[in-house]
């Protein structure tokens, strides 16, 4: 059957997920197979997304395609491409705080990162006043709005960041290959498609195994409940620091996280499941931006990490998680980052989160203030879907 190598990586892909080493819960193994479900989904698509000839942007990420710790504030999109070939990229800026670029020599795997070979922001472009851009990649020597693809080049990364999740709106933005537009790709074959289903099994079974690697290799090399000192984020991305950490907490204890809100246009903060994908960031408030976030008199951000609910702003939720992992994000930086900057941890009593927080009744907010943020943040993320 034409399938069949596909169906074979879908029964390996579920032996995967049911004999992960971090399962303690039925909720985790529920989750697990959840996110096999996207990962399905993603799999497929980006098989068929293969097209370095006749290139198009596919979203690499979502809120039901999961993978890598994605950030509940960014637009992943990107697309494959060839070293020695010349692409065109065009767009219109839209008002989210960040938009960067990136090329890759190659995807994630179980026993590497990619290099980056390219990392930039839309400061090194030039945007008219419209918010209209283009931008070449090619084999060809660098110059203004020309960047050059070094040998192994094979994917361009594009993310686009909010921090106001409101009034932030996303800009638009194509590829093509210079030689080929106005062309059309040879029709289909049996054979193409006989390979693209046996990739779709490759790309599932790698996605899984990697992503389930890779919190071995970043984080759980630290103790439980810390956080690291700011640091260039792993892979190359460029005005980039985060810190990083996985934690274990009861039903009765708290994680308060304090850290300075900062001068750099993107702050943001968020939770991912055992899984190392990130928690449910529409209906449940498991992310915050610094703009999101209420700021206390000091100019620290609190965050508090609970199961139950203790009436703050900056609550975020566990949603049943005893454990998992946290990250912090500064983005589009124009200085590098020191210890000062970075977050200070402490676990605490549930019980006493009013006399360790030195500002608590300012950050306090009503059950019915509650649920206006959660909808805020379940039409922004459906704003967002739609374009």
């Amino acid at each position: 059957m034409l399938t069949q190598p596909f169906a074979d990586a879908v029964v390996e892909a579920e032996k995967v997920i049911r004999e992960a080493k971090h399962i303690r819960t039925e909720q985790d193994l529920i989750e697990g197979y959840d996110y096999l479900a996207g990962s399905v989904q993603a799999s497929l698509m980006l098989a068929w997304a293969y097209e370095r000839d006749h290139p198009y942007f596919v979203q690499s990420t979502g809120p039901y395609t999961k993978m890598g710790l994605d950030n509940p504030d960014a637009l992943y999109f990107h697309s494959y491409i060839r070293d020695d070939a010349e692409y065109v990229v065009t767009g219109k800026r839209g008002s989210t705080t960040d938009l960067s670029f990136q090329v890759l020599n190659g995807d994630y795997s179980p026993v590497d990162v990619p290099d980056s070979l390219a990392a930039f922001d839309d400061r090194r472009i030039d945007v008219d006043d419209n918010g209209d851009f283009e931008v070449r990649f090619g084999p060809g020597p660098a110059g203004p709005n020309y960047f050059t693809l070094a040998p192994g080049s094979a994917m361009l990364v594009v993310r686009e960041v909010y921090s106001d999740w409101d009034s932030e709106r996303r800009g638009t933005i194509r590829i093509r290959r210079a030689d080929t537009a106005g062309t059309a790709p040879p029709p289909r074959t049996m054979d193409l498609l006989t390979k693209r289903y046996g990739v779709a099994g490759k790309i599932l079974l790698s996605r899984l195994r990697t992503f389930l690697a890779f919190p071995e290799w970043f984080y759980l090399n630290q103790p439980v409940n810390t956080m690291n000192e700011p640091r260039s984020t792993p892979g190359g991305l460029a005005t980039q620091f985060s810190s990083a950490g996985h934690f274990e907490l009861s039903e009765d204890q708290a994680m308060i996280i304090t850290v300075p809100r900062s001068e750099a246009p993107y702050q943001g903060f968020q939770l991912g499941s055992p899984w190392y994908v990130s928690t449910d960031y529409t209906n449940h408030q498991t992310s915050l931006t610094a703009e999101q976030a209420h700021t206390d008199p000091d100019g620290k951000i609190r965050f508090v990490l609970a199961e139950r609910d203790p009436g703050l702003a900056n609550w975020i939720e566990l949603t049943g998680h005893q454990h998992g992992y946290m990250q912090i994000r500064w983005q589009r930086l124009s200085r590098d980052l020191g210890p000062e900057d970075g977050p200070q941890v402490e676990v605490v009593p549930f019980d006493e989160l009013p006399e360790r927080l030195p500002h608590h009744e300012q950050a306090r907010v009503t059950a019915e203030q509650w649920r206006e943020r959660v909808a805020a943040r379940q039409a922004a993320v459906h704003n967002r879907m739609l374009g």
